[in-house]
């Protein structure tokens, strides 16, 4: 039986990374952090155990990779994130230590990209309606919908401020239509409009 390959040295490669020479040749080159977390040392065996560690900690290093690329796009909601680490090849356990790990810090957080959103929409003149279309779109749970929408100024007092730029009454109950605000808020906003106009 063969013996187990011995990391004979670890040299810089570079920010971040260290090549890794086994048995005298050059193997790979991985993260620093991969180095440290799987314990690599000069004059380490590679056998099952060490190889399974190192397996480990590249995963979860790649999977930490992509969410952090995925991110520095975009603020995704857990959903959405956990889809694109899914295409990106990122396993189901890997996926949920990395999504796990990124809500502990902060990083991912419905609730608070729930509220940043709704209030966004909400700046921009949309009605309820609209904005619970789009959060939802966006993969936020009902919950932080709901959490979302009652953060904000009140519907019937966001289409009033919106309907105030239109001199015309119907032009102003259209425009409200379109920016999906319930027929409450449209009336309360422009007033009740007869058959006659």
């Amino acid at each position: 039986m063969a013996e187990p390959a011995v990391i004979t040295a670890l040299r810089r490669a570079g920010p971040g990374q260290v090549a890794l020479e086994v048995s005298g040749q050059p193997w790979r080159v991985v993260p620093e952090e991969v180095a440290l977390a799987a314990g690599l040392r000069a004059g380490l065996f590679l056998d099952r155990d060490a190889l399974r560690r190192l397996r480990r900690e590249l995963r979860r290093v790649e999977a930490m990779q992509a969410a952090v690329r995925a991110l520095s796009r975009c603020d995704l909601t857990r959903e959405r994130l956990e889809e694109r680490l899914a295409r990106a090849g990122v396993s189901a356990r890997q996926r949920e230590r990395t999504l796990a790990s990124l809500e502990r810090a902060g990083v991912v957080d419905d609730g608070r990209l729930a509220r940043s959103r709704a209030a966004t929409l909400a700046a921009r003149g949309w009605g309820d309606e609209a904005i619970v279309a789009r959060l939802e779109a966006d993969g936020i749970p009902e919950g932080e919908r709901r959490d979302a929408l009652a953060a904000l100024p009140s519907e019937p007092a966001r289409a009033t401020e919106l309907a105030a730029g239109e001199a015309d009454g119907r032009r102003a109950v259209a425009l409200l239509a379109r920016r999906g605000f319930s027929q409450d808020s449209i009336e309360a906003a422009v007033g009740f409009l007869d058959a006659d106009g």
